[in-house]
């Protein structure tokens, strides 16, 4: 039982590691069935560069808009600003604004940054696009030192029905391949880099220590279980008690409930200050010296703006 409690709490330590090698087993293996299954290159001078390109950039910019979208922190800062634009940017603070929406984007940007170097690393898309360019100083680039077949058989290479010999289209083959493969490790070592430096820059612009980073990282994560528990046990307490009040056609009882504005602020996203050193905004909330403990009178929505829950 304690060997399976110490691989248990090592998984859960190592969340994110696995989290994200899960995320790349799933990219290579959709880029092998896009390759295999869906993808048929034209063959076409004209279709060549856009069919290859689609293929190439186009998982990658439905990954990204999938990243945000199920963005938790994105959510909860964007959720109600169109009808108050101040809770972007709460107490003035636009800076930490923009760096909580560029850690969002940096975020939603990993699984598209690893489909673009599977893709790459392999080499069909890139084939098929870059065979269909007709920017002259490219053909001539790939087709130096070759005759004026070379030219008018390029965008048929990637198919095999080039009336080049077998040698050519080799050689033509081999140099899309390497020049994908370059591109690939190059976007692999610009990522790392950035990844290393703004750890780096993030790290030294600590306002707290290392090992109490490591607390608040903890902190956070088991408010945010904690708190999910508890909706779930309240939401069925309150559903509960509707229900029983509606079907023995009773008065509901009373339910302490926290009110509107209690909602608004541990919505908010946390910075952290050193004249206020908490770990969230929950705890900021709950430890304010005026703090309003008065609860709901009814646990309701607030049906003001139209707000509908389906």
């Amino acid at each position: 039982m304690d060997k399976f409690q110490t691989v248990l709490r090592f998984l859960m330590n190592q969340k994110a590691t696995i989290g994200y090698s899960f995320m790349a087993l799933l990219t290579i293996g959709g880029e092998r069935v896009f390759s295999m299954v869906s993808f048929q290159c034209p063959c076409n001078r004209d279709q060549n560069f856009a069919y290859g390109l689609t293929f190439l950039l186009g998982p990658a910019a439905v990954l990204l808009m999938l990243g945000l979208f199920f963005s938790a922190r994105l959510w909860r800062l964007y959720t109600g600003c169109c009808l108050n634009p101040i809770k972007l940017c709460p107490r003035g603070r636009c800076c930490g604004c923009f760096r909580v929406f560029i850690n969002i984007f940096t975020g939603a940007c990993v699984a598209p940054i690893m489909w673009l170097c599977v893709a790459l690393l392999n080499g069909t898309f890139y084939e098929c696009a870059v065979s269909g360019l007709n920017d002259n100083l490219v053909v001539d680039i790939l087709c130096k030192n070759k005759t004026m077949k070379c030219r008018e058989e390029l965008a048929r290479v990637p198919c095999g029905r080039s009336k080049l010999t077998a040698e050519d289209r080799m050689d033509l083959l081999l140099m899309f391949r390497a020049q994908s493969q370059i591109l690939g490790w190059c976007i692999i070592i610009i990522a790392a880099t950035f990844g290393l430096l703004g750890a780096c820059y993030t790290n030294c612009r600590s306002k707290v220590s290392y090992l109490q980073l490591t607390f608040w990282k903890h902190y956070v994560e088991k408010e945010r279980e904690q708190f999910d528990a508890y909706t779930v046990e309240y939401a069925s307490k309150l559903a509960e008690r509707n229900l029983k009040s509606f079907f023995e056609n009773k008065d509901p009882d009373p339910f302490p409930f926290p009110n509107h504005k209690a909602w608004e602020e541990i919505s908010a996203l946390y910075t952290f200050s050193r004249s206020e050193q908490y770990y969230s905004t929950l705890q900021r909330y709950v430890e304010r010296a005026d703090r309003d403990f008065a609860p709901e009178k009814r646990p309701v929505m607030d049906l003001e703006h139209g707000i509908e829950m389906k």
